[in-house]
């Protein structure tokens, strides 16, 4: 049988906080095109999809400029029919929902089935789905929806998504790159990695941090990543008296972020649902933390939950509980044993159930029987 082949269509490409969508390009097998930049999308393997590929850079990016009409979304549409059935495509898988609905008539009018895979925002934001008519389109329309977390996989059932097209199947991580660390031995240092928005609540982070402090004073937190909240997060940990105490490490590279998880005593994340119903889908930052054998400080969210077993893999808490989380912190500034064996039943738990290369596999067979061939 022939090599599937697989078109991923994402409305933003090199995003750094998407590592599971490069995941996805990198390593599923048969894949002939990357459509991107808007919905309809405007580019085909980051060169423009109204212009041949032929031009030179220079040429295409006159054209670009001097003709807008090229940009119009019919024009669009009728490239990217084109260009799935010259490319032979045999699936689209569409990341987010969002993309998955603007690529319902590209991928009827081509006879090109359709997996659309939700990731987050996209499944939980009540407005979000509001103006995509609660997926009405994609739902009928989708030969298979993919979730992260079984709070998403109930989220699009309420929705309307027939139980038979929505397949669960959480991230996986490069277990090998991040090699097991040993928290019993490293000092009391907390990490928290995340973009810096209401869902991750980093400020809650903080609050629960300012009260383990008061209790152990040789407790440390280094936040890594970037975001809309950083210099409010700032201004709080200075309010809170915590400046050196607390490190703003901003975005690192992956090696860099190994190295920092490998040398910390736990992982804390507090993310929450927020009014607007925004919600994780599962953390890769949590499995990552996991596979380097790191205990897991969160709240009992979304798909935390779902690979994070309490007093098994990690410590949680309910959602703004800032208390109860403030005391895992001191419990494990206390107890170093206790933070070794969380790690090491997490970091073997991710080894037999979040291996990237298993879940790209599943993946990849979900788009296969999309596509009829199993």
């Amino acid at each position: 049988m022939s090599t599937l082949r697989i078109a991923i269509a994402v409305s933003t490409r090199h995003a750094y906080s998407e590592t599971f969508i490069a995941a996805h390009e990198q390593r599923l097998k048969g894949v002939v095109a990357i459509l991107s930049d808007g919905m309809p999308p405007r580019r085909v393997d980051d060169v423009p999809l109204l212009l041949p590929t032929t031009l030179p850079a220079r040429v295409r990016s006159f054209v670009e400029r001097k003709f807008q009409n090229l940009d119009q979304v019919s024009q669009r549409h009728r490239r990217t029919v084109e260009l799935l059935r010259s490319r032979r495509v045999d699936v689209v898988l569409a990341e987010y929902g969002v993309m998955g609905e603007a690529m319902v008539d590209a991928c009827r009018d081509a006879g090109v089935p359709l997996v659309a895979h939700f990731h987050g925002y996209d499944a939980h934001m009540h407005q979000v789905a509001t103006d995509h008519d609660n997926y009405r389109r994609l739902f009928a329309n989708a030969a298979a929806l993919v979730v992260v977390s079984r709070s998403m996989e109930q989220r699009l059932l309420d929705l309307g998504a027939p139980r038979a097209k929505v397949h669960y199947n959480c991230y996986g991580i490069d277990v090998e790159r991040f090699a097991a660390g040993r928290p019993e031995a490293a000092p009391p240092h907390f990490t928290a990695i995340g973009r810096f928005v209401d869902k991750k609540a980093p400020q809650l982070t903080l609050l629960a941090f300012r009260r383990a402090l008061d209790a152990c004073p040789e407790a440390r937190l280094t936040m890594v990543g970037a975001g809309p909240l950083l210099e409010a997060c700032k201004q709080l940990a200075a309010a809170l008296r915590m400046t050196q105490e607390v490190t703003f490490a901003g975005i690192r590279t992956p090696e860099q972020v190994s190295e920092l998880l490998r040398n910390s005593r736990a992982f804390v994340q507090h993310s929450v649902v927020t009014s607007d119903g925004d919600s994780e889908g599962t953390p890769l930052a949590v499995l990552e933390a996991m596979g380097c054998a790191l205990p897991v400080v969160a709240t009992r969210h979304a798909g935390i939950r779902d690979v994070v077993e309490h007093e098994q893999r990690g410590l949680l808490c309910d959602e703004r509980d800032v208390e109860v989380m403030a005391a895992h912190l001191v419990r494990l500034v206390r107890d170093p044993s206790l933070a070794g064996e969380l790690g090491r039943v997490g970091r073997s738990y991710v080894e037999h159930h979040h291996r990237v290369e298993d879940r790209i596999a599943a993946l990849h067979g979900i788009l296969s029987q999309a596509a009829g061939r199993s």
